[in-house]
């Protein structure tokens, strides 16, 4: 029987954007089957889980049936597995635990199952460098009340291990792509992380904490002043295998900006306009990156360049990438509590070293201030000989003829000439 309606069909409510979000997971669907049967992208699936938007229309009435809101029109699931009545994608093989949370760990998880690695665009490169959360301060979703790791037993130090544990070991293969070096690789990882946690109000805080980490690892990593350093200026033995030897050769030939560009887009499977926000250039210029990049591998590698179809090239630039990263060995990061005890100390450092010159300049200021004179005294310049300067003698001496002259004046009666006397008749 059906109940007709006069009025406008009221749109299907949603959950709130965390149980969206866990929903998803509760089906094992990743964000990109989830996009690609409702026919949007998977960023707009990130925005409608992070709250920043909602979807409108049929998109919402699909999206609601897909995750298992929409009451009536999707059967309950089964303690089995998820529900596979409604028009659900190609789900992949189940991971660890069976949840799609494991599949975004670089490393742990098996590889999704071959056609919906070709549905979604994703195969075994986004398993092993995606490092994506989309949650809204890094942390586990919800969950039972005095179950460590859920929302109501969350600490800042639980929710720092949660996106540690998560995404330390993709980033370290990513920074293994992006400079070919294995040491370097585990330091930036290391450095973003010990630098996250001394700031970790403003990242957690953040759209996208692990974006925010996978910055500052770049940033470390693409620094030039790495060069200076000795144990920097050789280059780690490169893949035995000589594929793989020459991919990485022709990444680490590529220009920085070219190759993470690249790396972004192919191997952690961003959007074109995310991944220009994230290098901080113009759409067309990521864009313009990408290309340039993806036809100097092309000339290496023709066979990457034979699918016309973007999303089949995007998928299979995914694979070597992936495959590349997974079989060469990377040094393990280090456990997330070490990595917070290490920026502790180091903030302690920098936070006794302020203090010593604090205190070192406030000494040098007292004591100038305590022996500067409180009047000027001009300085007396110290006694010299002068020489070159004729000694001053005084009168010449007089001649012959001025001797005479005064003598004959000095015998007259009066002194001076005779016209000037007087004579007397």
């Amino acid at each position: 029987m059906t109940r007709r309606t006069t009025g406008p069909v009221p749109a299907t409510p949603l959950p709130s954007p965390k149980e969206r979000r866990r929903l998803r997971e509760a089906r094992a669907l990743s964000e990109e089957q989830v996009a690609s049967a409702v026919g949007v992208r998977p960023a707009t699936v990130r925005a409608w889980e992070a709250g920043r938007t909602d979807p409108r229309g049929r998109r919402r009435d699909a999206y609601a049936r897909l995750i298992g809101c929409a009451g009536d029109d999707v059967a309950p699931r089964s303690p089995e597995g998820p529900d596979t009545s409604g028009p659900t994608p190609q789900e992949p093989t189940a991971a660890a635990n069976g949840t799609a949370s494991d599949a975004h760990t670089a490393g742990t998880a098996d590889a999704p199952d071959p056609a919906g690695a070709a549905d979604t665009g994703t195969g075994a490169g986004a398993v092993a460098l995606d490092t994506r959360t989309d949650d809204g301060d890094g942390s586990p979703p919800d969950g039972p009340p005095g179950v460590p790791g859920s929302r109501q037993a969350l600490t800042a130090e639980t929710a720092f291990d949660a996106l540690y544990d998560r995404t330390a070991s993709g980033l370290t293969r990513q920074m293994y792509l992006l400079t070919g070096r294995r040491k370097l690789s585990r330091e930036a990882v290391e450095h973003a992380f010990r630098v996250a946690w001394h700031r970790w109000p403003e990242v957690a805080t953040d759209r996208d904490p692990a974006g925010w980490v996978r910055a500052a690892s770049y940033a470390y990593a693409m620094s030039p002043w790495h060069g200076w350093r000795r144990s920097h200026r050789r280059p780690d033995p490169p893949p035995q295998d000589p594929a793989r030897q020459a991919l990485l050769g022709t990444l680490l030939a590529l220009p920085p900006v070219n190759r993470r560009t690249l790396l972004l887009h192919d191997g952690v499977g961003l959007g074109l306009p995310d991944t220009a926000a994230e290098t901080e250039a113009s759409t067309l210029a990521a864009a313009s990156r990408l290309l340039n990049a993806r036809a100097a591998v092309t000339d290496v590698f023709p066979e990457l360049g034979r699918p016309t179809d973007p999303a089949a090239r995007t998928a299979l630039f995914q694979e070597r990438l992936g495959a590349l990263a997974l079989t060469e060995h990377v040094p393990e990061p280090p456990p997330a509590p070490s990595v917070r005890r290490a920026s502790e100390r180091v903030a302690e450092l920098w936070t006794r070293a302020a203090i010593c010159f604090c205190v070192l300049l406030i000494g040098a200021t007292g004591f100038t201030l305590y022996t500067a004179p409180t009047h000027y005294e001009q300085p007396l310049s110290p006694p010299h000989r002068v020489g070159g300067v004729p000694p001053l003698s005084g009168p010449e001496r007089l001649t012959p003829q001025d001797l005479k002259l005064q003598k004959s004046l000095r015998e007259k009666l009066v002194h001076g000439p005779e016209r000037l006397v007087p004579q007397i008749p």
